[in-house]
């Protein structure tokens, strides 16, 4: 490199150059994916004051006081995981409203996510608590789906306990807290009638917010073509799709109709991998008969992290070599998933949204990729996070890409100091 374009480069890369440029960050010469502006090429995107604030083909980079090269990268919205469960640090034992949560900042920005929903592991007795004990804590933005139970997932008889069930309390507090409870969840639910997933509607629709249901134990009193094609409203949300017991598939191996009536109907399937709710032997037949997600999401907690299901890169790279387009793949992991939960300012890259960017890599080779039962299927490409950018500051640079190699680092501190080199 010639000295003066080491100079500029320099002063670009520290910020020392148009201290007062219109952008604070710019990623150069990605392939932008935004799905929900049909984005699908080269451009740059360009930052301000935490919110998007260009998206380009070219962007001179001495507009920006930082400006970074993802060529050969993807560019994406920050990831939008709507299954996850975070409500650590309760001390209670055996329960996802305790000991089975995970503090999401461990986690999430590694893997591309920005945005989270923590889905029942609190109820409207114990949500003010998971907010100040974790939401007003952690970087991840975390946003909650109420369990219909009102002590939540305490696991055990607490899961059970139709007389905490209270409709209109838990619609009551999803109205105090709007801007951070997007639904209501039933889940683990074990008797064979309605209860739990009829009141978990009515507050659904006492709050205007949708519904998702882990079905629990499923029974022939209570059918899950009834679940789906009946009992759901349109924006509810059936998560584990690929789930074992989940009837999907006729004898001859044939995907049932029903399920595409009640995709017609307005309910929407949602992957929710977990630690035992994703099995090959339904994935694959379904999705290679067009049986898709909707939206892509964890199940993150202690009893999925280290076994098939690992982060959102991963299982989105599960669809992904099942034929899916990443194009596809990416949508379903941050502009659906957003809707799904009525948030229409996450997970696009449209000027003024929050700028909160995934910068993906897609690895080549020859890889591993477990179900909960520990069956592998082969796969030829992986997805990883390479950078992860929250608000329009980086959460998550795994090869140091924003930074100066160490010796131009430390010449370029010497030199604001006034001294030579």
């Amino acid at each position: 490199m010639k000295p003066i374009h080491f100079i500029i480069a320099l002063m670009i890369a520290t910020g020392a150059l148009h201290a007062d440029a219109p952008y604070d960050l710019l990623l150069k010469g990605g392939h932008v994916i935004d799905p929900k502006n049909h984005l699908n090429t080269t451009m740059d995107v360009a930052m301000k004051n935490g919110k998007v604030a260009r998206v380009a083909p070219a962007i001179d980079p001495v507009e920006a006081r930082r400006s970074i090269d993802v060529s050969g990268f993807y560019v994406t919205p920050g990831l939008v995981d709507i299954h996850v469960h975070v409500y650590a640090g309760t001390g209670m034992r055996g329960a996802y409203s305790g000991d089975n949560s995970v503090y999401p900042d461990g986690h999430c920005s590694r893997s591309g996510v920005t945005t989270v929903v923590d889905v029942g592991s609190s109820g409207w007795r114990n949500f003010e608590d998971f907010k100040d004990r974790i939401i007003d804590r952690q970087r991840t933005r975390i946003l909650a789906m109420l369990n219909i139970v009102g002590k939540g997932m305490g696991g055990g008889e607490i899961e059970q306990n139709t007389d905490d069930m209270d409709a209109k309390a838990t619609a009551e507090m999803a109205g105090k807290y709007p801007d951070t409870i997007v639904g209501i969840k039933t889940a683990h639910y074990s008797a064979p009638d309605w209860i739990a997933v009829d009141r978990a509607v009515e507050a659904g629709r006492l709050a205007n917010i949708p519904v998702m249901v882990d079905f629990g134990t499923f029974t022939d009193e209570r059918p899950f073509e009834e679940l789906v094609t009946k009992r759901l409203r349109p924006g509810d949300m059936y998560t584990h799709m690929y789930l074992g017991r989940v009837p999907m598939l006729d004898a001859n191996g044939k995907l049932r109709p029903y399920l595409h009536e009640a995709r017609k109907r307005g309910v929407k399937f949602d992957v929710g991998h977990g630690g035992g709710s994703f099995l090959w032997k339904q994935a694959v037949p379904a999705i290679d008969q067009g049986w898709v997600p909707d939206s892509i999401s964890t199940d993150l907690h202690i009893g999925s992290m280290n076994r098939g299901m690992k982060d959102m890169t991963n299982v989105m790279s599960k669809i992904l070599n099942r034929g899916i387009s990443l194009y596809d793949v990416v949508k379903m992991s941050t502009w659906n998933p957003a809707q799904q939960i009525k948030r229409l300012e996450f997970g696009h890259l449209s000027v003024g949204a929050p700028a909160d960017v995934a910068v993906l890599r897609v690895d080549r080779g020859e890889f591993g990729f477990l179900d909960v039962r520990n069956g592998r299927l082969e796969g030829d490409k992986k997805i990883a996070a390479e950078m992860t950018i929250y608000g329009g500051r980086i959460a998550w640079d795994v090869n140091a890409r924003a930074s100066l190699d160490w010796t131009d680092f430390y010449r370029s501190r010497q030199r604001r100091r006034g001294r030579r080199p």
